[in-house]
């Protein structure tokens, strides 16, 4: 049990956010696609209401995933705001990942958990995505810019009216992984009462 513990201690910590524009091309595997997903589907949730729901991007999927977050940036972009290099970032970050999953949360019909336990949970399960990629090697980032929260993305990802899309959690493998990172004591973040 010890060692376990020592392997996910190492797992956690060592997990770093690469940005896409550092992917290198290579494909993963989709069998290691579906475990990553499995293990975001074990994620705590009030109600077991499991709310994410993922849109997983592959292959020729992610060009068109590419040329749509493209073209809405355009379309919804004044003239005198549009950056040529954000929108050919738009484009390049999702055509040098291996996998783009866009994260969703599906609302609860009956809306009994407060939506923001639903976004916790759905964090929770791309935490769990994010460490396993690690525990793989794969890098990871979960970004959440540029048209992320638009009414045209949740259409063109079919969600409902009360869904939400919260980011995307680009996939792939890079040769300049980043790997540092720092934190400050955990002793500055915490109120201990006894």
């Amino acid at each position: 049990m010890v060692m376990f513990t020592e392997q996910l201690t190492q797992i956690i910590r060592s997990r770093r956010s690469t940005k896409p524009r550092l992917f290198n091309g290579q494909k993963i595997k989709d069998e290691i696609i579906w475990k990553i997903l499995e293990n975001a589907n074990w994620a705590p949730n009030h109600g077991l209401t499991q709310p994410w729901r993922y849109k997983v991007f592959a292959d020729s999927g992610l060009q068109k995933l590419a040329n749509f977050q493209a073209d809405l940036y355009q379309k919804l972009t004044p003239s005198d705001k549009f950056q040529p290099e954000k929108c050919d970032r738009l484009k390049s970050n999702v055509l040098k990942s291996s996998h783009v999953i866009v994260i969703c949360m599906q609302r609860q019909t009956t809306e009994k958990i407060p939506e923001i336990e639903e976004v916790e949970a759905v964090a929770c399960s791309v935490q769990n995505m994010a460490l396993t990629a690690a525990a793989y090697e794969i890098c990871s980032f979960w970004g959440s810019g540029g048209i992320t929260y638009t009414e045209e993305l949740k259409s063109f990802l079919g969600l409902a009216e009360k869904d939400k899309c919260l980011g995307y959690l680009y996939l792939g493998y890079s040769d300049n992984p980043c790997t540092k990172s720092h934190r400050q004591p955990i002793k500055d973040k915490v109120e201990w009462f006894d």
